[in-house]
């Protein structure tokens, strides 16, 4: 008789809203160990991440609280701070040097 493993999934935590999701459900935001800040659509990137809800609900909350420098020691590019503002965080790579 063999038993089945579930599967884990790997949980993460949003930065604004303080939700635990599966890491696949969140949006991962890494500051490379260059200091480059860019979206990571694969949740692989080096670097020092930090996670906000891939729905967008949370993005204003975490740009108001600036969370999300807050998370990753470093202020957010204006470039990546726009696209978070506007909702475009999966469109594209989007990168900034600090």
């Amino acid at each position: 008789m063999s038993a089945q493993r579930a599967v884990r999934l790997p949980l993460r935590t949003c930065v604004a809203c303080r939700t635990t999701r599966p890491k696949g459900e969140l949006v991962r935001i890494v500051r490379a160990p260059d200091g480059k800040v860019t979206l990571d659509p694969t949740g692989r990137a080096a670097g020092r991440g930090a996670y906000l809800c891939s729905d967008g609900a949370c993005w204003p909350t975490a740009i108001k609280k600036s969370a999300i420098e807050r998370a990753l020691s470093v202020t957010l590019p204006p470039d990546i701070r726009s696209r978070l503002e506007q909702g475009q965080a999966l469109a594209g790579g989007g990168s900034s040097g600090s």
